[in-house]
């Protein structure tokens, strides 16, 4: 009911009191020789003017309740069979209108609950094919493998190698399943980050220190600047596994004596810390799609990985308030910036 009609009802039910007591006085006046006549006669029309206003000031309320109750129906309807419910439903200023907009806002944020629902089965059901088709390869390599050991007497060189193609699979298998417990971990919102304040040089270090042995093996170059004072609040285990995982992949897709460049620049609001390499490069048409989950270039299919850790670095900073841009040329190297904010609360 609006505000406006509710005013409206009221000053006619006010007037047609007031024409009512108007009544009662005309006839007071006109019967003033019998007062017990005049008070009985008063007391009836008072009583009867009363219940008269009130019974029709009860329709029309009836009459409004009825409608909200039917357009409460009709959205309970739409909401059993998932429809759309429309604000159009509620025109009016009035409290009935205002819980009806309530219910509605409700249905909105459901509906909201219901469709991030859907994304995160949509999001498992994804993740378990993926699973599914990464391990597919690796368990049927061991299963052939140990097929052949079985039905084949195999000299100690060929028994050899089959153990170390099997080494070679069971890391394989490792890697992935730490991969996806720490993927799992990070979307399913079980980690939380440690965010301190802490000296950001020696993050640098550990994640270095983790591909040195691989980079020396290819004669590769890696350079780091970066101020020993500088202290920026992040997580350090977690911040440590992205530089990993860009330098994993830099000293992989660089060629044997090449070079990597660190360098670390404070900004304003930001860290900004550049990883450079004089590798492969990615192609443009692909620069997009390298932090999927899983996704590898058909071209550097032949090199080991699975195509996770950018998935996971990108979410990492992502969860730290932080973000990563690429810069690429196919044939002259990459560089990934991460910038990771210098406050804690940014």
């Amino acid at each position: 009911m609006e505000k406006k009609k509710i005013i409206s009802i009221n000053i006619f039910i006010s007037f047609g009191m007031l024409l009512s007591v108007l009544l009662l006085c005309t006839i007071g006046y006109f019967l003033q020789k019998d007062k017990d006549f005049m008070i009985f006669l008063q007391g009836i029309i008072l009583y009867g003017s009363f219940l008269f206003w009130f019974f029709l000031y009860s329709i029309v309320l009836q009459k409004e309740l009825g409608l909200f109750a039917k357009r409460i129906g009709d959205m309970m309807d739409r909401i059993q069979k998932d429809k759309e419910v429309s604000e159009i439903l509620w025109k009016e200023d009035s409290i009935f209108d205002h819980i009806g907009h309530r219910m509605t806002k409700l249905y909105h944020i459901m509906q909201q609950n219901r469709e991030e629902i859907k994304k995160e089965k949509k999001e498992l059901l994804k993740l378990i094919t993926d699973i599914s088709h990464q391990t597919k390869t690796p368990m049927a390599n061991l299963k052939l493998i140990e097929e052949t050991m079985q039905e084949h007497k195999l000299t100690q060189k060929q028994q050899e190698e089959c153990l170390h193609t099997i080494g070679v699979q069971l890391n394989k298998l490792d890697f992935l399943i730490e991969s996806m417990i720490k993927a799992s971990r990070l979307e399913t919102g079980v980690m939380e980050l440690q965010i301190r304040n802490s000296n950001l040089l020696e993050t640098l270090a550990g994640a270095v220190g983790q591909v040195y042995r691989k980079a020396e093996n290819k004669e590769i170059e890696i350079m780091v600047e970066c101020s020993e004072e500088l202290y920026i609040f992040h997580d350090r285990k977690w911040t440590e596994e992205v530089f990993f995982n860009i330098l994993d992949n830099a000293v992989k897709y660089t060629r044997e004596s090449g070079k990597i460049k660190i360098s670390v620049l404070e900004q304003e609001l930001y860290a900004r810390i550049d990883i450079a390499d004089n590798g492969i490069g990615i192609e443009e048409k692909n620069q997009g799609a390298i932090f999927q989950r899983f996704y590898r270039e058909e071209e550097v299919h032949d090199i080991e990985g699975i195509g996770i850790g950018l998935y996971l670095a990108r979410k990492i900073v992502t969860m730290q308030g932080g973000y990563i841009l690429l810069n690429s040329k196919k044939g002259e190297g990459t560089c990934f910036s991460i910038y990771l904010p210098i406050g804690k609360n940014i």
